[in-house]
């Protein structure tokens, strides 16, 4: 729908979306949303669907879900060049999204069946089984900076588990939100099995509280977690919230300096570090801090800023303006409370939402660097004495999300990967990365319940209890 819409004839008024290019500043489309009301009997449509869509079978729905990756790669382009109009994600990296989310398709089609298969029980006499059932309706809410994988790595899952979705996206991406609708209806899934509402925030409270919908999943800010988390618990609804994080990785003093800074500016600007597993805070221990501080920022500022349509970009704008604001605030302040700038940290004098590569070194407590989560292309240097304390600021965090180590002693970082840091995933000489294969999601006030693998599947399922007795 666009701006020409003709407006509802009841259900109150439409809410009207705005789209904004982040290179320039400059408008771009305008859409015109649904109302409260209609927003509520979509939701009941796609909970009438439930009820034949629970029936087809595995096989109908993996014919489905693989159409779906195709369509996705069939339209590639135009759905990378949609991401890189409405958030600003450079081609590139919008290209590698949409063959992701094609791979996630692949992925459920071929391997939910078995994850949902029944599992007997040995009871010694009566006929016993675990059974899988679907919910029903599950609400979407979703954020802007992954427009595409952060929906399709929810909906792949819950449609092979026999589900139907309701997605409600942020409200800068209405495009890729109808987008997505679309690749649904052209794979030829059933009507109303997925559906897109554009509605604004204040109106998800609805949804939640509405009977047509069985559960939430929310990929957002702590503070939208907690909302969601105190609605659907109100309303005695499951829900899955995967929240903000600020990921640390240690660099030991047995590692190479060189391929560390590799690895620690790849974690940096995954989407122009706006990601909740980008690497924020990277804890050097002493013998190795100057060396890697001057590898780190020569590989972070070697990076520059250009056209995010131009395939070769890796660094494009960010968001929104207002977001390049307060990241820049959050370098401003850190460096006024005695942080080092050592590369970047400079307002470009252009339209638009620009802010190159950035590293402060000597970031401590009280800094913003160091206590909040900066939501771009900013890299926290802290120095660490031994591996003791590069673990204990490490954990030092209310979020836990996405960790890692960077050392020459693959034992020693797999022990405290897995053993000492606090987080949902944990990687050894390696940028954190999510993949259909392996569960994602954090823990402390990154949230909880997990996203991917064969764990992600059963978050919106019923386990059932089966016991045949004679």
């Amino acid at each position: 729908m666009d701006q020409k819409t003709p407006t509802a004839a009841r259900g109150g008024p439409r809410p009207t979306f705005q789209t904004v290019d982040p290179a320039t500043g400059r408008p771009g489309r305008t859409y015109e949303g649904h109302s409260a009301q209609e927003a509520l009997e979509i939701a009941r449509r796609a909970r009438a669907a439930f009820a034949s869509w629970r029936g087809t079978s595995f096989a109908e729905r993996a014919a489905l879900m693989r159409r779906a990756a195709a369509v996705l790669r069939e339209r590639r382009d135009e759905f990378a060049g949609l991401m890189t109009a409405e958030m600003g994600k450079v081609l590139f990296e919008g290209r590698a999204e949409i063959e992701k989310c094609a791979a996630n398709c692949d992925y459920f089609a071929e391997h939910a069946e078995a994850f949902l298969a029944p599992r007997p029980v040995d009871m010694g006499g009566p006929k016993a089984a675990i059974v899988f059932r679907p919910l029903g309706t599950v609400l979407a809410v979703m954020p802007w900076n992954f427009p595409f994988w952060q929906v399709f790595r929810f909906a792949a899952p819950t449609l092979m588990a026999g589900d139907t979705a309701v997605l409600k996206h942020a409200s800068n991406v209405p495009g890729c939100a109808l987008a997505i609708e679309e690749v649904f209806v052209q794979a030829g899934f059933p009507k109303d099995v997925f559906r897109t509402v554009l509605v604004p925030s204040r109106d998800v409270r609805g949804l939640i509280e509405d009977e047509a919908i069985a559960a939430v999943s929310l990929t957002g800010s702590v503070e939208a977690g907690r909302q969601v988390a105190v609605q659907a618990s109100g309303a005695l609804k499951k829900c899955v919230l995967e929240l903000g994080g600020s990921d640390a990785y240690l660099v030991l003093e047995d590692a190479d300096v060189a391929q560390a800074a590799k690895v620690a500016t790849a974690a940096r600007m995954v989407n122009g570090g706006q990601s909740c597993i980008a690497g924020k805070r990277f804890i050097v221990v002493e013998a190795v801090r100057e060396a890697f501080e001057a590898a780190f920022a020569r590989e972070m500022g070697a990076i520059a800023m250009g056209d995010p349509a131009d395939p070769a970009t890796r660094l494009g704008p960010l968001q929104s303006v207002s977001a390049r604001d307060e990241i820049h605030r959050q370098v401003r302040e850190s460096l006024e409370r005695g942080a080092r700038l050592l590369a970047g940290g400079e307002l470009p004098d252009r339209p638009g939402a620009w802010y190159p590569a950035t590293v402060l070194a000597g970031v401590e407590p009280g800094m913003p660097a160091h206590d909040e989560e900066v939501f771009g292309p900013v890299a926290a240097v802290i120095a660490a004495r031994d591996e003791a304390e590069a673990i204990r600021i490490a954990n030092d965090s209310p979020f836990g999300l996405g960790s890692g180590v960077l050392t020459a002693d693959l034992a020693r970082g797999e022990r405290i990967a897995a053993e000492e840091l606090e987080a949902g995933l944990s990687f050894v000489n390696a940028a954190v990365r999510s993949d259909p294969r392996l569960p994602f999601g954090g823990v402390k006030h990154s949230g909880y319940g997990r996203e991917c693998s064969p764990y992600g599947i059963l978050e919106f399922v019923n386990i059932k209890t089966v016991l045949v007795e004679g």
